[in-house]
């Protein structure tokens, strides 16, 4: 008994409670929430109770409808999900991982409704970069300097853009296993990349492996975007074609100029998704695709041809090299072009959707300049 009363002093005296117990690991998901509904880009958002263990958390990890949407390593825990056009019945799911072992999970159930109005879009929208003979940017054209071609018949263009534009940007990481003696070289570039984009850009950052999943949300805070870009590791293998739908699918969801950065090193081994749907996804997306290509896709002619079917479908560009001393130059390369983008609208010239490819042929100045842009477009049939 003095040997008890002995010890619960001395503890008194040091602040240790004896026999006390670390409460167990929650987790709780506050974003959607049960019997809501959703449709679009949401916002996926749980918390760690009690918040004094978010520390002690290895991983939170998200699925939707039994699919893995995003990891995470530290908070906030939320991530971007795509739940598509209509309001249908859905299941969120999220496990908490303690880095001592033990795992906690939270499930919520969405409401769908009997029918979701379909948004009617009647304009193909396209970006245009236009060079001189020199290959420098020409700045400052109007509407009356563009003539615009849809399968071979001059359009009226409806809209036009060519200063302070706002840009949806996804950037895409191969963070597969055979990037990782290139990784550390890539993460700055790809940090300076970032940093070189205006403040009102926002900017959404997949990574992938074997899967496809949310670095940063969609946002304009470069600070978090770095930090997400820091905890980047290799390890599995390529889902190519799973992240240029995925990448496609988010930016459609958001105005203005779209664009996508891709960046890989190698063939796809994990999509779920066929090379077929991601050309097809590409040819009916607005949204111009960067890519830079690294390791196997220098050595490979077929994997070439794939990354640059992707740009030249959508007006972008593409780089290859082994030199990781060059990703700097080719990151500037990419943001003077976004920087002298014109964005351009015109209506759909048929009544009807009639599912065939609409080649676009762009003119400036009586074909003085080169214009670079859209190779067409493909819409579904009604």
């Amino acid at each position: 008994m003095r040997h008890r009363l002995a010890l619960l002093t001395f503890a008194a005296a040091v602040g240790v409670s004896l026999g006390a117990q670390e409460p167990p690991l929650a987790v709780r998901i506050t974003s959607p929430v049960d019997d809501g509904f959703v449709s679009g880009v949401f916002r996926l958002v749980a918390v760690i109770e009690p918040a004094t263990m978010t520390k002690q958390v290895k991983e939170v990890v998200f699925f939707a409808d039994g699919k893995k949407v995003c990891t995470l390593a530290r908070e906030p825990f939320q991530c971007d999900w795509d739940a598509g056009d209509r309001v249908t019945e859905h299941t969120i799911r999220v496990t908490a991982e303690h880095a001592k072992g033990g795992r906690a999970a939270a499930t919520v159930h969405t409401k769908g409704v009997k029918f979701s109005e379909a948004v009617d879009v009647d304009a193909v929208q396209f970006t245009a970069v236009v060079t001189d003979s020199d290959g420098r940017f020409v700045s400052g054209l109007k509407p009356t300097d563009f003539k615009v071609y849809d399968n071979g018949r001059l359009q009226k263009i409806t809209s036009f853009e060519s200063e302070n534009i706002s840009l949806e940007l996804v950037v895409a990481l191969d963070v597969s296993s055979s990037m990782r003696g290139a990784l550390p070289s890539v993460k700055e570039s790809a940090k300076r990349f970032l940093a070189g984009l205006r403040g009102g850009d926002n900017v959404t950052l997949l990574g992938f492996n074997d899967n496809v999943f949310t670095l940063a949300p969609r946002s304009r805070d470069q600070g978090a975007r770095n930090r997400a870009i820091d905890l980047m590791r290799a390890w599995g293998g390529t889902a190519l074609y799973d992240v240029v739908l995925n990448g496609l699918n988010v930016l459609s969801r958001y105005p203005g100029r779209r664009s996508m950065l891709l960046f890989s090193d190698g063939d796809d081994q994990s999509s779920h998704a066929s090379l077929e749907a991601a050309i097809a996804r590409a040819e009916s997306s607005d949204a111009t695709i960067y890519v830079i290509g690294q390791g196997r896709a220098i050595r490979t002619h077929e994997l070439q041809q794939v990354l640059r079917r992707f740009s030249s479908i959508s007006g972008g560009r593409h780089f290859f090299t082994e030199d990781v001393t060059r990703l700097d130059r080719f990151f500037e390369e990419i943001l003077e072009d976004l920087s002298n983008q014109y964005l351009i609208s015109y209506n759909y010239p048929d009544a009807e959707r009639d599912g065939q490819f609409h080649e676009i042929r762009v003119e400036v100045a009586g074909g003085k300049h080169h214009v670079r842009a859209r190779e067409g477009y493909r819409l579904a049939k009604d």
